[in-house]
């Protein structure tokens, strides 16, 4: 595989990772109307043991799923290296905070799938798994609004313009977004609830955004990455005019 195909092929890994958790969860019976923290324990434990095989089928599903952004967000580090040169903080810390941000993925998918593993469990334990995933799928949101700040610094920092600019504001957008998360400790009913339209559908649409829009300018980067250098005489022509 040569390299253009390779690096096309890693940014693809966000609309994948997209397709595949989304999938996975619709599978699961997560998706379209999310499980209420206010549900009582019945209802929880009827969500996990009803039909087990689909829940734990769909969760390790999306556990999969979210583990395909992985090699794209790889590749935004390797293209906000060619944006800081010598000094790659930014990049660094995107990849330092994309690693976390995975790992905040994937557990949540496994602990639920671990709801639907023993029928025979209680509805206190299978609650506390219940909750354990939710909170820590959307309030571990830190790392996160890191990686979309230090990218849209990036951006605006890069005279060569390797991202557009538009990102850098999408970036930010994106992280001010998950503010409203950390308020699903508090709420069991309402938009600040983990089920509300403040914590899941804001987030879960801000995070697919950011992963569609990333893989389409990753995908231009590398156009220009790859592009093959102008011959000499090209060059002496420019440089004249």
């Amino acid at each position: 595989m040569d390299t253009r195909r390779l690096l096309n092929l890693a940014a693809l890994g966000g609309p994948a990772a997209v397709v595949v958790t989304l999938a996975g969860w619709l599978v699961a019976g997560m998706l379209p109307l999310p499980i209420s923290p206010s549900a009582s324990p019945s209802e929880v434990l009827s969500f996990f043991t009803d039909q087990p095989d689909r829940v734990m089928a769909g969760f390790v599903l999306s556990s999969i799923g979210v583990v395909l952004m992985a090699p794209m967000l790889a590749l935004i580090s390797v293209h906000m290296l060619r944006m800081e040169g010598r000094v790659p903080i930014l990049a660094f810390t995107q990849i330092l905070t994309a690693a976390v941000t995975v790992v905040v993925n994937l557990f949540p998918q496994l602990i639920f799938a671990v709801g639907g593993f023993r029928t025979d469990r209680s509805s206190d334990t299978i609650v506390l798994l219940n909750d354990l995933a939710w909170l820590l799928l959307f309030t571990g949101i830190a790392p996160f609004m890191i990686q979309n700040v230090v990218i849209g610094l990036a951006v605006l920092r890069d005279p060569a313009g390797v991202f557009p600019r538009w990102l850098a504001y999408l970036n930010f957008l994106v992280a001010f977004a998950f503010v409203p998360d950390v308020l699903a400790y508090f709420f069991t009913t309402g938009p600040f609830a983990w089920n509300g339209v403040l914590v899941f559908w804001l987030a879960l649409t801000a995070y697919c955004v950011f992963l569609v829009a990333m893989s389409w300018a990753c995908r231009r980067a590398n156009h220009l990455l790859l592009a093959p250098a102008p011959a000499p005489a090209q060059r002496e022509h420019a440089s004249v005019a």
